[in-house]
Parts: C-alpha cells; sequence; structure tokens
C-alpha cells in the first residue's frame, strides 16, 4: 500500500474533564464533529497561527511528482476553510519533519511566510527563504534573510508580526559550523557551533537590525517568541560548552537585546541535539514558555510563567512517558494549555489546563497517533474561544484529509 501523510486537525472545547481514549463516541460526548479540509493529497507538515488581524490561518505542504513541493495555506471563515492559496513552490527544497514552514500575519493583514531550500549539495546545507505578500497583494520573490553565504543549515525560524509594517525574524545560523552534514556528536559540520541570529523584514523585502543573538546553541531545536507589551522575546534550546542544553531566551527592551538568560536549570546534559524545542505564549506582558527536558533520564514536560522580566519556578506538566513535541497557548494571564506527545501504552497527543499556582486538570487525549518523525510536531492555536490542534497522520490505503471539531469554552 501507498503510505500517505494525512493532516489531522481537531478544534476542542477545554474544559476541566478527563478523556482517556479518542473513540468516536468519546469524541461526540465531548462534542467533537468534523469539517472538511482544505488540503489536497500526499499533505504533511501543518501549521496553524491566530494572526493578529484576529483570522485563523492554516498552512502545510503538499509533496507532487518529480520532487516538487508546494506550500499552500487557507483561513478559516465560519466553520469552512478558504479555497487553499499557493504561498510558494519549488522542487529544491529541505523538507524536514521538525523543521516546518510558517506562516505570520500582521493586525493589517500583512503576511510572511517561509520555508527551506537547498544551498549546495550537502544534505544539512540550506538556506532560509522569506517570501511576503503585503495586504491585497501577491506573493513576492524569495528573501533570504542570513547574508554569510555558506553552504551550511539555517533553519528552525521564529516570525514576529510587528504591527508597524514588518516582522521580527530569528533562525539557527550554522555559518561557524563549517559544512552541510553532520558532526560526530550531534553538532553539523567540523567547525564552529550553531549560532541564534535576529533581523527585521519589512514589506519591500528590506532587512535591517541585523544581530546575533547567542554565539553557541543547540543544533537543531526549534525556536520560538513572542511580542510583549515591552517587546520581542526569543527563547531557544542553549548549549554550555559541558553540553549541557537547557531553554534561555533574550529580549528586546531599550533598543538593544539582553544577554542570555536561562529559564529554568534543568541541567540537561546530552551530547546531541535533542530535537525538541521551547514554545512560547503570551497576553501584555505575562509571557508562559513550555519545553521537554530528560535532565537525569527522567522525561519530563515542564512551563513557566513570566511577567516578561523574569520566570518563576517551573511546573511539571507531565512526567509520566512524555516524547515533548509541545505546544502552549495562555487563556488568561493564570491559565495555560500545554500538549505534547505522550508515548505512555499508544502513543497520542494529550493536553492539560495548568494554573500559574501549580494547580492543574487531568491529561486529556486528543487522538492517538505515532511516535515516529513522520507525525511531526502537533500544533494548537486558540480564536474566539475555541481550542485547535493540527498533526500529522499515517493512513494505510486512504487519502489525506484534515478533521475539525469543538465547542467553544
Amino acid at each position: 500500500m501507498k503510505r500517505i501523510h494525512t493532516i489531522l486537525i481537531l478544534l476542542a472545547a477545554i474544559a476541566f474533564s478527563n478523556c482517556s481514549t479518542t473513540s468516536e463516541s468519546d469524541n461526540k460526548q465531548m462534542g467533537l464533529e468534523a469539517l472538511q479540509s482544505p488540503a489536497g493529497e500526499n499533505a504533511s507538515l501543518p501549521y496553524l497561527v491566530t494572526g493578529e488581524d484576529g483570522k485563523l490561518y492554516f498552512s502545510w505542504v503538499e509533496k507532487k511528482d518529480s520532487g516538487w513541493v508546494e506550500l499552500k495555506y487557507s483561513i478559516l471563515e465560519g466553520d469552512s476553510w478558504t479555497d487553499p492559496e499557493l504561498i510558494a513552490k519549488g522542487n529544491d527544497w529541505f523538507v524536514n519533519w521538525a523543521d516546518y514552514p510558517m506562516i505570520a500575519v500582521d493586525k493589517d493583514g500583512n503576511m510572511i511566510a517561509h520555508y527551506l531550500a537547498k544551498s549546495s549539495a550537502g544534505t544539512y546545507s540550506y538556506d532560509v527563504n522569506v517570501v511576503y505578500k503585503p495586504q491585497g497583494e501577491v506573493w513576492s520573490n524569495p528573501v533570504i534573510p542570513h547574508k554569510d553565504g555558506t553552504p551550511t543549515e539555517h533553519g528552525f525560524v521564529t516570525m514576529l508580526p510587528q504591527n508597524d509594517g514588518t516582522f521580527r525574524l530569528a533562525w539557527l545560523d550554522g555559518r561557524n559550523t563549517g559544512g552541510g552534514e553532520h558532526g560526530s556528536e550531534g553538532g553539523h559540520g567540523s567547525g564552529g557551533a550553531m549560532t541564534i541570529r535576529t533581523a527585521v523584514l519589512d514589506m519591500n523585502g528590506e532587512l535591517s537590525e541585523e544581530a546575533e543573538l547567542d554565539d553557541r546553541v543547540c543544533d537543531c531545536c526549534q525556536t520560538g517568541g513572542i511580542m510583549t507589551a515591552n517587546g520581542a522575546m526569543i527563547a531557544y534550546r542553549d548549549r554550555s560548552e559541558e553540553e549541557i542544553r537547557d531553554i534561555s531566551f533574550v529580549k528586546f527592551t531599550n533598543s538593544k537585546w539582553s544577554d542570555p538568560q536561562t529559564i529554568n536549570d534543568d541541567n540537561w546534559n546530552i551530547p546531541g541535539c535533542p530535537v525538541n524545542g521551547p514554545r512560547m505564549t503570551s497576553l501584555g506582558n505575562i509571557v508562559a514558555t513550555a519545553w521537554f527536558t530528560a535532565a537525569e533520564g527522567q522525561a519530563k514536560v515542564k512551563i513557566a510563567f513570566s511577567n516578561s522580566e523574569s520566570f518563576g519556578e517551573s511546573i511539571i506538566v507531565d512526567e509520566t512517558s512524555p516524547l515533548g513535541r509541545v505546544d502552549v497557548i495562555l487563556l488568561d494571564e493564570q491559565t495555560a494549555i500545554v500538549s505534547w506527545l505522550d508515548n505512555e501504552g499508544t502513543p497520542a497527543i494529550k493536553y492539560r489546563t495548568i494554573k500559574s499556582d501549580g494547580t492543574m486538570t487531568e491529561p486529556v487525549i486528543v487522538s492517538e497517533t505515532s511516535e515516529s518523525r513522520g507525525s511531526g510536531f502537533p500544533q494548537m492555536t486558540i480564536l474566539d474561544g475555541r481550542v485547535f490542534f493540527a498533526w500529522t497522520s499515517y493512513q494505510e490505503g486512504k487519502e489525506s484529509e484534515v478533521l475539525m471539531s469543538g465547542l467553544p469554552l
């Protein structure tokens, strides 16, 4: 049988309840009703985002014949999606289960999106390509935000609308690593360390405020970030000389970047990249960051809350058998929802509600899934009191589809 990527989306109401299965009857009891999908065949790598314009955007990639890949998006209008629109396509893309394309939208409807394109024959030699679409216009030609020109790895992008016609970008930048192949200890190439860098892109394709944020970071974990009322904050997995790989953050205040600060001293010593980055969300100046760690051999999902100045003590979200791949949203200034991939028994996507004082609900299973790389990183966002989940699934002998269901909170 031909293996086909399937994207599944669930729109779920979050309540202080416990669900231990994902049967059809359980879904009906939870108010989960399927809606038509906009995605075509061989679709994967879903991404959900609530734009600053108050609309829900969904992007995905579709693999075509002869190595061609198309990046598309759709907007939720009522209970249905708009006709898919092509963002970009190519046959030289680096399509990776963990380093997926994203889109971002500001309050005026200006949009940007990114994908990865090969820069040489090296396996891990590729560039970030960013395209932009001013409100009411067409998608631009790609802009490469890094100007080093080295055939090395560039990816794991964060894109933040600044609501002034510009977008803040942050990405992992391998210009110092020396090559497009993996090193023997989880690095990329045989040179120096991976870095994280930033720049600002406007709707004319012009770049500014280019800067290095940290000169030694983990090689292939996702970055995260938010815009607080005080400015941008970027989270990432750091990497010490002793191979401690905990979550750090930097923030942009008073026209300059802070020094890196560790959110929590997990002291996870690991000689290779765990491919498990942090996720960050905010309401005003309240920030919540969720992440995965396996310090001292104990897998855990954690969360920490902040007033955008410093983070409080971390809270353990789950320590049964999590695989990480987390996401997080805030319901209010004291309450977050964290989702993660769990491997207790049958692999499943779970979520639970956590308050900043540490109280939390029982975990709820969104859906059974696979622990394989092909299942990707589940996505989550919130719009108008409804919480959306998205993930990639494999189904034998079936066409691709996107399923949606849910209730308001």
